[in-house]
């Protein structure tokens, strides 16, 4: 529990970090970063990051801060779109494997980038979190919609907070789940 608390504990000094607002030493790659953290520390992890959102405008005032939290942007997306109660009925009578099927198209990851996008404004923001990738699971695949984010979010510095294990070349959901491919990323604060 330890290494989980210290890393905790280098988060906000990262975040604030003019290397990292500035997408500095970075070498042409885009300024996507990682914090992942063992799954049975969810709880513990969401009420870091009320943390962070509370201490960031008080350690840097300046700061144009947007978070997300994916499952919330896939339940208002579905409201907006009127699919909501439909996917409900559908997950009550006919279950899961039928709901998954039936929003495969709606939460196509490009769709939802561009949803993550008109949310976020990464135009008019210094940085973005994101959260709620577990809570979105099996629905989003995090490595499809930050693979869909790269050409939408500008030089505006994003974090995933991701409940699992990155590799520097994969991410492992719950570090349980396959490895996906996905390099474009580095350590928020490494292990």
């Amino acid at each position: 529990m330890a290494p989980f608390k210290d890393r905790l504990n280098k988060i906000l000094d990262r975040l604030t970090s003019d290397e990292l607002l500035s997408n500095s030493g970075l070498g042409n790659e885009i300024g996507f970063y990682i914090f992942d953290y063992p799954a049975e520390n969810e709880l513990e992890m969401r009420e870091h990051i009320q943390f962070l959102l509370s201490q960031l405008p008080k350690r840097k005032p300046d700061i144009r801060l947007q978070h997300i939290n994916l499952f919330e942007l896939i339940v208002e997306y579905l409201k907006n779109r009127k699919l909501l109660d439909r996917v409900l009925d559908i997950q009550q009578k006919k279950g899961n494997d039928a709901v998954l099927k039936a929003i495969k198209g709606p939460l196509d990851a490009k769709k939802i980038a561009k949803e993550f996008v008109d949310l976020a404004k990464p135009e008019e923001q210094d940085l973005v979190l994101v959260s709620g990738v577990g809570s979105a699971y099996p629905m989003l695949r995090s490595h499809n919609v930050l693979g869909n984010l790269h050409h939408l979010m500008g030089d505006t510095p994003l974090v995933l907070f991701y409940p699992g294990i990155f590799t520097g070349q994969g991410l492992s959901l719950f570090g349980k789940l396959k490895e996906s491919n996905y390099y474009r990323a580095f350590q928020l604060v490494p292990q």
